[in-house]
């Protein structure tokens, strides 16, 4: 990061903005992943939670949940357990904001000379990378209980990068969430509001065609199925149109949204 005097000196053109900019998102990203690293309730909200959902769905539920397909039941499961993780992991998202919100660390971060995107780019990159992070465990675990991808590598792959963009589009919703509401323990609740129905009323444990008629048009056609839709395809094989280009378009939508949303809440706090 540039000192002070340099930048307050300088008279930069928009390539060395940039520039600027681009370092002090990654200068805020490694703080980021510090306090993630040294602060064990973060580690075990994100990696423990989401291996006892594996291992209570896989050896509790999945014996009695009969689905179509190779693999059994926990090839089913694994792409709605990763979908899962990934909108989950959010809420630290929400929380760390609303916390440094009203904790006045914006407000610090503001006075001082780093370029006023850092602090929200910088949480995003890193919510990113604990997110991959989370995600390979989840998948590991997986495979240690009888999960096999079953499309190849670049199945493997691609089904990650959906997981990953879902996780940036909900961390966008988180963002605006933490920073409009700003207190930790409503921030917390709204969540659980909003991401357990679109979760849980999907097809991430069951088959949608198992749930009331009145339930599965909503079901069907909501954003969390379409991309563990996806997911599904793309890890087992089998048509990934439309539910892929859907979900882009879902996701793509979420962006457009909420990302004008959370910069403006970001700029009205304090």
């Amino acid at each position: 990061m540039a000192t002070a005097a340099a930048r307050l000196a300088a008279k930069p053109d928009a390539a060395q903005l940039f520039r600027w900019a681009v370092s002090d998102a990654l200068v805020m990203t490694r703080r980021n992943l510090i306090v993630w690293l040294r602060v064990p309730a973060y580690i075990v909200f994100t990696v423990v939670q989401p291996v006892i959902f594996v291992l209570l769905f896989r050896y509790v539920f999945g014996g009695a949940i009969q689905v179509p397909g190779v693999g059994g039941y926990v090839n089913f499961l694994m792409p709605g357990i990763i979908a899962q993780t990934a909108a989950f992991a959010t809420f630290a998202t929400a929380i760390a904001l609303a916390q440094e919100s009203t904790k006045g660390v914006i407000d610090r971060f503001r006075a001082m000379p780093i370029a006023r995107s850092a602090v929200l780019a910088g949480r995003l990159i890193a919510d990113s990378v604990r997110m991959l992070i989370v995600i390979v465990v989840i998948i590991a675990v997986g495979y240690a209980v009888g999960f096999r991808f079953q499309n190849g590598v670049l199945g493997a792959v691609g089904m990650v990068l959906l997981a990953e963009a879902f996780g940036i589009a909900v961390c966008l919703v988180s963002a605006f969430v933490g920073l409009a509401i700003r207190d930790e323990e409503s921030v917390q609740a709204f969540g659980l509001i909003w991401i357990f129905p679109l979760t849980f009323v999907s097809s991430a444990f069951v088959p949608v065609a198992t749930m009331p008629s009145w339930l599965q048009g909503f079901a069907n056609n909501q954003p969390v199925t379409l991309v563990i839709n996806a997911m599904r395809a793309m890890a087992l094989g089998g048509p990934v149109n439309p539910a892929l280009w859907e979900s882009l378009v879902w996701l793509a939508g979420v962006l457009i949204v909420f990302t004008p949303l959370a910069v403006r809440s970001y700029r009205r706090v304090g």
